[in-house]
């Protein structure tokens, strides 16, 4: 019969910290108390403590600001967290989370159509109109535009255990994202598949939504094939 891990101090030292916010009413960028404070609070050592702290930043619950003290973070209440340590991966990894995009995002994009309010929709469109601006020499910014566009239909969507798991697929592979506007080389075209997914979602047409979705993601998983 295999022992059963008893909990560290550290262990019960975290929960007790996310009790502190949890009770507290505490929201993401709320001041917590500072180490000295919680160190007299749980009656424990300051390196006892910073450990505990350590874990919670590592998972986003709060935010050590040196100089200025401990807050709450702002994926205190995500569910899917994306890997911090995740090193540039190989490219079967790639496609396999390419691959998961086009399982889970056309069907959000179905469901953006259904459920999206008409201010969703004007600042979606608005994310696009930003895009356009920046199709000529600016691909950092391009890049981040066409990101949001990708996040945000998927919070139109409704539900946010999908729309965490889009965004975190998405902060995964970040750079190869980069890399692939580069590659595909066609800002355009690019931009306008995002024009088409939109207003197929601003005509509340589901089906088209989440085709044109699908078109557009496996376009992207072409040239990744192509280029390994």
């Amino acid at each position: 019969m295999s022992e059963v891990t008893r909990p560290t101090l550290s262990d019960a030292l975290t929960e007790r910290m996310l009790e502190l916010i949890r009770e507290g009413g505490h929201r993401p960028g709320d001041r917590l108390p500072s180490t000295r404070e919680l160190s007299q609070r749980f009656a424990v050592t300051t390196p006892t403590l910073r450990e505990a702290l350590r874990r919670l930043e590592a998972t986003g619950a709060i935010e050590m600001r040196h100089g200025s003290g401990i807050y709450v973070g702002a994926d205190i209440e995500r569910l899917v967290l994306p890997n911090p340590n995740m090193r540039e991966m190989a490219g079967a990894q790639l496609l396999e989370l390419l691959g998961a995009r086009i399982v889970i995002e056309p069907p959000l994009s179905a469901m953006a159509a259904e459920h999206a309010t008409r201010e969703d929709l004007e600042s979606l469109r608005n994310v696009l109109e930003e895009a356009g601006r920046h199709l000529r020499g600016h691909d950092a910014e391009l890049h981040e535009a066409n990101m949001t566009f990708h996040r945000a239909t998927a919070r139109l969507a409704g539900n946010s255990v999908l729309h965490e798991v889009v965004d975190s697929l998405l902060t995964i592979h970040g750079p190869e994202q980069q890399q692939i506007l580069q590659i595909f080389d066609d800002r355009r075209r690019d931009f306008d598949e995002h024009l088409a997914i939109l207003e197929a979602i601003e005509a509340r047409d589901a089906a088209q939504a989440e085709e044109r979705m699908r078109s557009h993601l496996l376009d992207v998983k072409t040239v990744i094939e192509n280029r390994l």
